[in-house]
């Protein structure tokens, strides 16, 4: 959509400001409100953000042409979060010898951490997923998935037939033999089984969660975008996608026998104590197992954490409107969402979209509304729909954008699962209300199958 700029009328650009950090405080939630997902599908939908996303260029207070933002991830649904670019051109990722085709994972002091520098810097695909202590621990679940069924493929056996038929199911036995190594069979059989399923339940699991299921039928089966429409727009990026903050709970429990804490509690991005482990099944409905926490519903609330970010240490200077926040408010993600939509991208409003979609409005807020706005941010927006007529899904406006990106990544990929139409998900990760929550279960109960496991600790 084309540039909003923001247009002053008898207010200044600090007194819009204000507005929009108002507006914010009245999000922060110091209670946690349990809707219909499982706490730990926030975190893993931050994990597929950083999958697909990543913009290095753009900051925070600079305007920028959204058309020019390059994506360094790939913009498709294939864990380079996790791999890289593979053994051979990310081989820090990854272990030496017998294993050079195992990921790094674990420290001495802590085998359930991530693999780290000397510096205690994650070695990871993307170091966004050291950011917080759970979505840490999503990243080393696939790690160790990874290593699990690596292990298994070199054992041989029922589950290696298993992972071959899957993984080549699809791609014809010619591309297959032109495009593979044979030395990295094993572990290219291994990453496309992971992916596949990973593809599945971004779809079928993520999205309904989260998602009204009437966009989500709308953009699988249509296209809620015209032909030449970018594959990452940067109202999905930049707004509708940033959905998942309001889902953050006020206080977690990690482990079943400790009380409840904030988020930050335990910093990221650096070595996890062992403490700060995560039971998974207070993340993810487990059989037989924990009562797992929920996320918040999808609204007007954020944990308080997050309007407090302890990471933050400087004021952000809006340059092009001579305008610099207070630290508390450079500190509000709340806040910083609503300034880059306004004034780094300049975002179509969420009544533009809405008008582009045909969904029903939603009226601008009190407090915006009382300085004489005529619109609304669309990240804001987005989720006004979701409390007002979405249950708790994001719908409208904001479920036809994020249904529709992420339809367009399954389709337009010919290796993702949508392709093969027989596609079901390994009995190996059964058993669970979910296939996330039997990943989780299957690593738990496996993760002793990875022969010499201390040679791939670091840090």
């Amino acid at each position: 959509m084309p540039p909003n700029p923001v247009y002053i009328k008898k207010i200044t650009h600090t007194d819009v400001i204000n507005a929009l950090h108002d507006l914010s405080e009245t999000m922060r939630a110091t209670d946690n409100k349990a809707g219909p997902a499982d706490a730990g599908m926030t975190f893993f939908g931050q994990f597929v953000d950083h999958d697909i996303t990543l913009d290095a260029t753009s900051a925070l207070g600079t305007r920028i042409d959204p058309a020019t933002i390059p994506n360094v991830r790939t913009p498709s649904l294939d864990l380079d979060c996790v791999y890289g670019a593979g053994p051979e051109a990310t081989p820090v990722l990854y272990g030496k010898d017998e294993q050079e085709h195992f990921l790094v994972f674990g420290r001495h002091a802590n085998p359930l951490d991530l693999a780290r520098t000397c510096a205690g810097k994650a070695l990871i695909g993307d170091p966004r997923n050291d950011e917080n202590v759970i979505v840490a621990q999503i990243q080393g679940l696939f790690i160790q998935l990874h290593n699990i069924l690596m292990s298994m493929a070199l054992e041989g056996g029922v589950a290696a037939d298993d992972i071959k038929t899957c993984a080549q199911d699809g791609i014809a036995k010619k591309v297959w033999h032109d495009h593979v190594n044979p030395a990295l069979t094993n572990f290219e059989e291994v990453r496309r089984f992971i992916r596949l399923h990973y593809q599945w339940i971004v779809w079928n699991e993520l999205l309904p969660a989260f998602v009204d299921q009437t966009c989500l039928d709308s953009a699988i089966n249509g296209d809620l975008f015209d032909w030449d429409a970018p594959v990452m727009p940067v109202e999905f990026s930049g707004a509708c996608y940033r959905f998942g903050h309001a889902t953050v709970q006020f206080e977690y429990k990690l482990q079943s026998d400790q009380e409840a804490k904030g988020l930050f509690a335990t910093v990221g991005f650096a070595p996890r104590p062992k403490d700060a482990n995560i039971d998974m099944g207070l993340f993810f409905e487990m059989t037989g197992g924990l009562q797992a926490q929920k996320a918040r519903p999808v609204g007007l609330g954020l944990g308080s954490a997050l309007l407090d970010l302890p990471f933050v240490h400087n004021p952000i200077e809006l340059a092009d409107i001579e305008v610099t926040l207070t630290l508390a408010q450079s500190r509000n993600l709340a806040l910083r969402n609503m300034v880059r939509d306004r004034y780094t991208y300049q975002l179509a409003s969420g009544q533009q979209a809405a008008a582009l979609f045909g969904t029903a409005l939603v009226d601008v807020p009190e407090p915006l509304a009382a300085l004489g706005f005529k619109k609304t941010p669309l990240w804001y927006y987005a989720l006004q729909e979701a409390e007002e007529h979405g249950n708790g899904k994001l719908t409208g406006a904001g479920g036809n954008i994020v249904a529709g990106v992420f339809a367009n990544l399954l389709k337009r990929d010919p290796t993702t699962y949508v392709h093969i139409p027989h596609f079901q998900t390994w009995s190996g990760f059964g058993g669970q209300s979910s296939c996330i929550a039997g990943i989780a279960a299957f690593v738990e109960d496996h993760r002793d199958m990875i022969a010499s496991p201390e040679k791939l600790m670091c840090g």
